[in-house]
């Protein structure tokens, strides 16, 4: 049977987690590989991000338990504790990269503040290596953009040489754009679609079905404080709310909606 709706889950840095404000967009590795193989266990599975497309358009089914796993601005921890757990699972996975920092390292993060941690991000070898081995990479911009603060000529900038460098290091076409931060309107769109990209994620919660406007693709954003059972609460509600307490909620309107149904 072919699935009707498919989640997109959303990481970032795989690695060590120095504070509260850190697990907003780190998990340890250790977490991460629980997370992976509690959704096994529950019978989910990975798919490609060309699969998920092509069952967007209609020319591809899935099964039940499917989904797309995601990873923004290319962190060097990703290959080091990600990737072995995923190998191990047989399951594809797509990174984001940030162009014109392959090899560097997040630089937008110091430009906030300065204070905090900095980290490597992949360059150019890890990535090829990557690559081979079941990652797919595709655009986070050039330099972690806030999108829609920027005039059109650098809009354009960001987007199309983002893409074009890209898709020179990889060898291939560089199809799908990460909105930075999530921020986007429909004049960034617009430039998305201009610069040649197919489809964009933003960070808006929430299923994904085939009447998605595919410039505006959601995603479940993971946090490293997630427990495995909360993530799964996540994937089932199909928001960033995994509390117990929302779960019971949605139950209890499930059943008061059938009962009603009845009658």
């Amino acid at each position: 049977m072919n699935v009707a709706r498919i989640p997109v889950l959303m990481y970032h840095r795989v690695g060590a987690v120095r504070s509260r404000r850190e697990a907003r967009y780190a998990i340890t590795p250790a977490r991460f590989a629980e997370h992976m193989r509690a959704l096994a266990r529950a019978g989910h599975r990975a798919v490609t991000i060309d699969a998920f497309m092509a069952w967007l358009e209609g020319e591809a089914a899935l099964p039940e338990g499917s989904f797309l796993l995601t990873f923004d601005d290319g962190f060097r921890g990703v290959r080091e504790h990600a990737l072995p757990i995923l190998e191990q699972l047989h399951w594809p996975f797509t990174v984001f990269l940030v162009s014109d920092l392959i090899g560097k390292e997040d630089a937008w993060i110091k430009a906030a503040n300065p204070a905090r941690a900095s980290y490597p991000l992949l360059n150019a070898e890890e990535i090829r290596d990557m690559q081979q081995r079941g990652c797919s990479f595709h655009s986070h911009t050039r330099g972690h953009a806030d999108l829609p603060t920027l005039n059109n000529a650098e809009l354009a900038d960001q987007l199309a040489v983002s893409r074009q460098a890209l898709g020179e290091l990889l060898e291939r076409e560089v199809d799908y754009l990460a909105y930075p931060y999530g921020h986007f309107d429909e004049r960034v769109e617009a430039a998305a679609r201009a610069a040649g990209y197919r489809a964009a994620f933003s960070t808006h919660s929430g299923f994904n079905r085939p009447d998605i406007e595919r410039f505006r693709i959601r995603r479940l954003d993971v946090y490293g404080s997630d427990t495995s059972a909360r993530l799964l609460r996540k994937i089932r509600l199909g928001g960033n709310d995994g509390r117990l307490s929302t779960l019971i909620r949605y139950y209890l309107r499930e059943t008061a909606s059938r009962m009603t149904g009845r009658t």
